[in-house]
């Protein structure tokens, strides 16, 4: 390999070298802070992006077991009924961290794109088990995001 003396380049050139150590530089930094860029992040157009939908209940304490069961039994069953809907998974809350505030399940509603969320929440299925569930909760949390 042959080192040439840094004088002997023409300036232009040393721009280049410059810009491109410069460039590496800031890649290498990117990555061991972990801030590299993510296809998830990329704009995409509004129809092809999937949306995570998360909802969280807190029952009250007089919503019994059977009316608990019903909501599990029902909220998936929303897939069936309204288009759009990529899949529904849920579960029971079994952190032992203890940080759930009351919040004992947890729904997970991913979309296809952001239409299928648009139509979902005034569907006639949603909104018929909306009013199914509001009477049972203490409390609800909802949020939504991009995947």
């Amino acid at each position: 390999m042959l080192l040439l003396p840094i004088s002997s380049l023409l300036p232009e050139k040393i721009n280049f070298v410059v810009a491109k150590l410069s460039l590496a530089l800031v890649e290498n930094i990117c990555i061991f802070f972990g801030m590299t860029h993510s296809e998830n992040n990329k704009p995409k157009e509004s129809n092809t992006i999937r949306i995570r939908h998360i909802v969280c209940l807190k029952f009250t304490e007089q919503t019994t077991p059977e009316q608990i069961n019903e909501i599990e039994d029902r909220f998936p069953q929303l897939k069936d009924s309204i288009p759009g809907i990529a899949s529904i998974e849920w579960g029971t809350n079994n952190s032992p961290e203890g940080l759930n505030k009351g919040f004992s399940h947890c729904f997970l509603v991913t979309f296809h794109n952001e239409e299928a969320r648009t139509n979902y929440l005034p569907h006639p299925s949603h909104q018929a088990f909306v009013d199914l569930l509001k009477p049972l909760l203490e409390d609800v949390f909802v949020i939504d995001y991009n995947l």
